[in-house]
């Protein structure tokens, strides 16, 4: 599948910038050096915490270690299936010389029975000499083809050390990529389990009404729909487009796990793979790589099965699905729904 890697239309980034509910200062700020715990423990303007902006930021970083760690696992993918080919290749090698130095062992058998004896008083004794020049005749040419043989075999043994330290150096990269993996997933953790800590806290009925970003004392001061442009109902781009909708449509309500890809549980990105694995198209893994797997398009010509990415860093999507609504697998502990296409700073309109 193409991708296009083409800079946003004029005037599509001033309009949905305003769209902000999530704050811009916990967009650009949300990166993971800082760890959860930092993140946590800040208290805004020294005063009482927000407890739902600090929600708001732990799910947000939990997104972003999201989407890191399936970049990492995508690329510890990518690393297994190489040393596997490298190592089957080097084990291919292997056989092949010991194949050759058994084909020249035999061939310099062969000279020296034939051989060990002085080939004029060999002749003298033969009773057949026409045969035993022939013979002599033959073993000339086998010892030319043992020579060949054997530069084959020192070319040989050299690609095998080749191979070999090919795959020793694929097999380092592949524990260094693990190390990164399972610093990826201590990061989405923390970020979760502080969430998790301060989503108990709360009283029974914040907690029950709780949406991220969307909460009623940061709706009105940020939310403004009024901003974003007129999106016409119009029908799937494709049919591939209609397809992807219609799949992810059968996954509402299916819980958001992080690192999930289906077909019973998802994470952002990951829904939206395995909705457009279903109309036949191969998405990439993460939302940043979704970004540019496509064409990009206005937000006021967004049309079902669009994929919408949000935030700066481009760490979440969801697909439109037609009357300002996208379909989305918002954070853990939430399920896969509907939601307005404005219920995040958008980044950019991607049509696979």
């Amino acid at each position: 599948m193409a991708s296009h890697r083409r800079s946003p239309q004029p005037g599509f980034a001033a309009r949905t910038t305003r769209v902000t509910v999530l704050s811009a200062a916990a967009a650009a700020t949300a990166a993971l050096s800082g760890g959860a715990a930092q993140v946590a423990s800040a208290d805004p303007g020294g005063g009482a915490p927000d407890t739902a902006s600090r929600l708001d930021r732990l799910y947000q970083q939990a997104e972003q270690a999201t989407e890191k760690y399936n970049a990492a696992q995508e690329h510890a993918k990518r690393l297994r299936a190489d040393l596997t080919t490298l190592q089957d290749r080097a084990a291919e090698g292997q056989q092949r010389v010991n194949d050759m130095r058994q084909e020249l062992g035999s061939l310099a058998s062969e000279q020296y029975r034939s051989g060990g004896i002085d080939p004029s008083l060999a002749l003298m004794m033969s009773s057949d000499p026409d045969q035993y020049l022939d013979r002599a005749t033959t073993l000339d040419r086998l010892s030319a083809q043992q020579a060949g043989r054997l530069r084959q075999l020192q070319e040989a043994e050299r690609l095998l050390l080749q191979q070999r330290s090919q795959a020793a150096g694929k097999l380092a990269e592949l524990d260094k990529a693990g190390a990164v993996l399972q610093d990826r997933k201590r990061s989405v953790q923390r970020a979760l389990a502080e969430a998790q800590r301060l989503l108990n806290a709360m009283p029974a009925a914040q907690r029950a009404g709780y949406r991220p970003g969307m909460d009623a004392g940061r709706a009105s001061r940020d939310r403004t729909t009024a901003d974003l442009p007129t999106i016409p109902n119009l029908p799937a781009a494709s049919g591939r487009g209609a397809m992807a909708v219609a799949a992810a449509r059968q996954m509402v309500g299916a819980p958001y796990v992080w690192g999930a890809t289906g077909p019973n549980s998802f994470d952002c990105s990951g829904l939206m793979q395995y909705s457009y694995a279903r109309a036949g198209v191969a998405l990439p893994r993460t939302s940043q790589e979704q970004m540019n797997a496509g064409q990009r398009v206005p937000l006021d010509q967004a049309r079902p099965g669009d994929l919408v990415i949000y935030r700066g860093d481009a760490s979440h999507v969801a697909m439109y699905v037609g009357g300002g609504q996208v379909i989305h697998a918002p954070y853990p502990g939430a399920r896969v729904r509907y939601d307005p296409v404005g219920m995040m700073p958008i980044t950019a309109v991607t049509r696979p």
